[in-house]
């Protein structure tokens, strides 16, 4: 399949160029940055750590580049390797724990990571890197992979583009990569999890040629029995970083790989219509079945480049692309009475994903009189290919336990089928295509900024038979999402920020099934939906603590299945929140990272499946004076209730988590030093239910983790 952009890509970036060149304006002369590795091939490279280390200061806010977070008009927020070392984070999903706005959930029938962020989903294969949609593995993500985590709070369309698998709507998380500093690295990291899962993970870099060439490896393994009995996990990665720097060209470029396995991992748990939601199991016994698992492998690669091609004017161009392959077996209960007996039904499927995707773009920097431009152009594609078949058996299921759970032997996956499992057809395609054209004007002595924009996007999106490979539904639909923010800084320690801003996603695509009756219009991908958002709050920079207070209002449309069993938008929700977070240092001794999200979530006057109306987390770390390279630290999370009907007659019951942690380093001879850590997760051995849904219209729940041990030792040499 041929994509061809709108014949405006070309007419907007010369458009930008030429009005540059022919200006008789005085040119903006650009600041001297120190030459520093560059995960995204910028000029200034990432942005530096803020006070305590645990986020930084800045971070890439889309087609605006990178921008200080007190410069910005958009609440975002950007987590570091530190941090997630320091935590023994082993996922995206667990690091995003610390975020006061985002709680983890599950995809609909599988073990597919999601984050909720203000309430709504982003799939995993929604996530960014480096600024490119689609290319990182669908399940889950290694942070081996990870040099910083962003998140950007809010709607997003014209910043980021319309996020290809449909979510996104409430916020964008893209992940930085990791590459060479200038120091030589070399580390070996060795760890352990209670029911013998073991790590290891090698992190090595060096620079050449003076320094302007770089090249990261990174190696790690995870295999064993995790906290949960009866779950097994196995995981191996690889990636490869590489950066070229020389005058005004820089060069960069990641390849990775990822297979990881998971068996009779805790499954997605659906209550009954009609019951209430009962007391959640006890989360260090999995309820799944010894028969199903989960099996991914994915290959992914990004090239980027940027010149300065005049001391005003600087172009670049990214493309990536990634190969996935995954094949699964699922058991995923219906809670039935009151007592916790469950219903179940075997359910296989095998699916195949070829992405691609790239991006060109220029920022142009000028003044007319007092005021300064930042013009910022670009044209992006993305294009996807999925394969996939299914193969459920008799809907009529078999029993289980919710509180005992015992062993069935594997039915039959012969009652609903849909392609051969051994060379699945082609069932869906998505293509999309945009353009954007931006101006930042500052003036004022830039304290006052202000950026306007507009994105042109078209979502093309067909569905395929599963058996003939037949063309099913398709449709190809365009809109333009425009966005203004304003920011004006009162000094360098308080900022006032609003936007108004769009969501755009590409339509959910009607499930096979619902509640266990085939759905009327399986296959059919609804038209694309749209929201709007306003925003409003305050930023502060105190020297070594930081933050930001802030209220914002959207509406989005809500699909589902209705009565008549036809799959299509049933409902708008309209979401009010205030978001309060903060970060740095106390105390020279005392770091502090944590936030308050209240959310009201309305849909035809009741609150949306899956949206607590308060969540707060609480982090503290304490370097002991006494004691030099020791420190403790201690974490709260608190979610409040949520529900997981419409009805709002299912009641999801709050929940707090505590997590400790301590960490010693000892300097070694000839510079090199060895870093324990030790860390217990659900410090109370709590058993709850963590989320509600994921998936628009469904209300199934997942189980909260177990308290969970890891210790680890990191050898740098």
């Amino acid at each position: 399949m041929i994509h061809r952009l709108p014949h405006t890509t070309a007419i907007v970036l010369a458009a930008a160029c030429g009005a540059v060149a022919a200006s008789d304006t005085p040119l903006v002369e650009l600041p001297d940055y120190e030459i520093v590795a560059s995960a995204d091939a910028s000029a200034a490279g990432l942005s530096e750590a803020y006070a305590g280390d645990q986020v930084a200061t800045g971070g890439r806010i889309g087609l605006l580049g990178s921008q200080d977070y007190m410069a910005t008009p958009f609440n975002f927020i950007a987590y570091t390797r530190e941090l997630i070392a320091n935590q023994q984070a082993a996922s995206v999903g667990e690091v995003l724990l610390n975020d006061p706005a985002v709680r983890v959930a599950r995809g609909f029938g599988n073990f597919q990571q999601l984050y909720l962020v203000r309430g709504l989903p982003i799939y995993s294969d929604d996530m960014s890197y480096n600024g490119l949609y689609g290319l990182l593995p669908r399940q889950y993500l290694a942070v081996e992979f990870v040099e910083r985590i962003e998140v950007l709070r809010g709607a997003n369309a014209f910043l980021n583009g319309a996020a290809p698998g449909g979510s996104g709507l409430g916020g964008a998380v893209n992940v930085m990569p990791k590459r060479a500093p200038n120091e030589a690295l070399d580390q070996i990291t060795l760890g352990l999890q209670n029911g013998a899962q073991f790590y290891s993970a090698v992190d090595s870099a060096r620079r050449f040629a003076d320094g302007k060439a770089g090249v990261r490896i990174n190696l790690a393994r995870r295999h064993g029995d995790t906290a949960v009995d009866g779950e097994h996990t196995s995981l191996g990665l690889a990636a490869v970083g590489l950066d070229y720097r020389a005058g005004a060209v820089r060069l960069s470029a990641e390849l990775g790989y990822q297979d990881l396995e998971k068996h009779a991992s805790q499954p997605s748990i659906t209550i009954g219509s009609g019951l209430a939601v009962p007391a959640a199991p006890d989360a260090s016994v999995s309820v799944a079945q010894p028969w199903t698992y989960s099996y991914e492998r994915d290959i992914f690669g990004t090239f980027r480049a940027e010149v300065d091609v005049a001391e005003n004017i600087t172009v670049w161009a990214a493309a990536g692309a990634r190969e996935g392959h995954e094949s699964a077996t699922f058991a995923n209960p219906t809670v039935i009475d009151a007592a916790g007996t469950t219903s179940a039904y075997r359910f296989n499927n095998v699916r195949e994903d070829d992405v691609s995707t790239a991006e060109i773009g220029a920022r142009i920097a000028f003044a007319t009189g007092s005021v300064n431009h930042q013009i910022a152009a670009s044209a992006s594609l993305y294009s996807l290919d999925s394969k996939n078949a299914y193969a459920f058996s008799s809907f009529a299921g078999f029993a289980g336990s919710l509180y005992a759970p015992y062993v069935v032997a594997a039915p039959a996956a012969n009652f609903f089928t849909g392609g051969d499992m051994d060379a699945p057809l082609v069932t869906e395609r998505v293509a999309t295509s945009s353009v954007a054209l931006a101006d930042t004007v500052s003036a004022l002595d830039n304290r006052l900024h202000a950026t306007f924009g507009l994105r042109y996007q078209r979502i093309e999106n067909s569905s395929f038979n599963y058996n003939t490979g037949v063309l099913g539904s398709r449709y190809a639909k365009s809109a333009v999402t425009p966005v203004g923010g304003l920011v004006y800084q009162f000094g360098k320690k308080i900022s006032a920020y609003a936007n108004s801003i769009e969501g755009l996603s590409k339509g959910d695509t009607a499930p096979a099934t619902s509640g266990g009756t085939a759905v009327a219009n399986a296959g059919e991908v609804l038209f694309p939906y749209k929201t709007k958002q306003l925003e409003l709050g305050l930023k502060f920079d105190l020297g070594r603590l930081g933050g930001s207070v802030g209220v914002f209002e959207s509406r989005k449309p809500v699909s589902g299945v209705g009565a008549d069993h036809v799959f299509r938008v049933l409902d708008h929700q309209t979401r009010h929140g205030l978001e309060v977070s903060a970060f740095g240092e106390l105390t020279d001794d005392l770091r502090l990272l944590g936030g308050l999200s209240l959310l009201d979530s309305e849909a035809g006057g009741l609150d949306a499946i899956g949206s607590p109306r308060t969540q707060a987390n609480l982090g503290l770390e304490w370097l002991v004076p006494q004691v030099k390279g020791l420190s403790f630290d201690a974490r709260a999370i608190h979610t409040s209730k949520q529900y997981a009907n419409t009805a709002n007659t299912q009641v999801v019951p709050s929940w707090t988590r505590f997590d400790l942690g301590a960490r010693y380093t000892q300097p070694l001879a000839a510079g090199r030093s060895l870093t324990l850590r030790a860390r217990v997760e659900n410090l109370a051995g709590k058993d709850y239910w963590a989320s509600a849904g994921g998936y628009p219209g469904s209300g199934y729940l997942s189980v909260g983790s177990p308290r969970t041990f890891l210790f680890s030792a990191t050898f740098d040499f």
